[in-house]
């Protein structure tokens, strides 16, 4: 059996932003009952020089949009980076969701020896598709889902793996 390019990217992306919309959600609501200001979760980092929990999640929309718009040769949709509240955070994942249905499996099926070129800061990073897919762009996403996950525990939310994995 074989794993199409589709198949190893849209799902798995599509299963990382439900599962933190619903990350989100608990977020929220233990947040409202714990009667903490959400700033001070959606500020929140693991450590004084990595990213807040915002800028977390906006980074796996980027990043999950982004490669499968690489490697579906399309013009990734242009979020701002300007969400400050839970809701907009779900919106911009819901958004981001939208995107992922879009694209059919014809359009990133066959995309391993595409050439993908990545602007990282001053400089240019060349991979094939199947590279790109497997070698940065799932791990590099899930990185930031990680981050968001640990520092939403690591602040006192009740989440467990089965939060992290989602519904089987």
């Amino acid at each position: 059996m074989t794993i199409s390019m589709y198949q190893a990217s849209v799902p798995i992306f599509q299963r990382m932003i439900k599962n933190l919309d619903g990350i989100l959600d608990k977020a929220s609501a233990w947040a409202a009952t714990r009667k903490i200001e959400p700033q001070v979760l959606l500020q929140a980092r693991l450590a004084p020089d990595m990213f807040a929990l915002v800028r977390q999640v906006q980074i796996v929309t980027d990043n999950a949009k982004g490669a499968t718009a690489r490697l579906a040769g399309v013009k990734p949709p242009v979020f701002e980076d300007t969400e400050t509240s839970f809701a907009e955070l779900k919106t911009r994942l819901h958004k981001t969701l939208t995107f992922l249905d879009s694209l059919k499996p014809a359009q990133i099926d066959g995309s391993e020896a595409r050439d993908i070129v990545l602007k990282l800061g001053p400089r240019e990073v060349q991979f094939k598709g199947l590279d790109y897919l497997v070698g940065f762009a799932i791990p590099n996403t899930f990185f930031h889902y990680a981050m968001s996950y640990a520092i939403l525990r690591h602040n006192g939310l009740d989440l467990g793996k089965p939060d992290f994995l989602g519904p089987n």
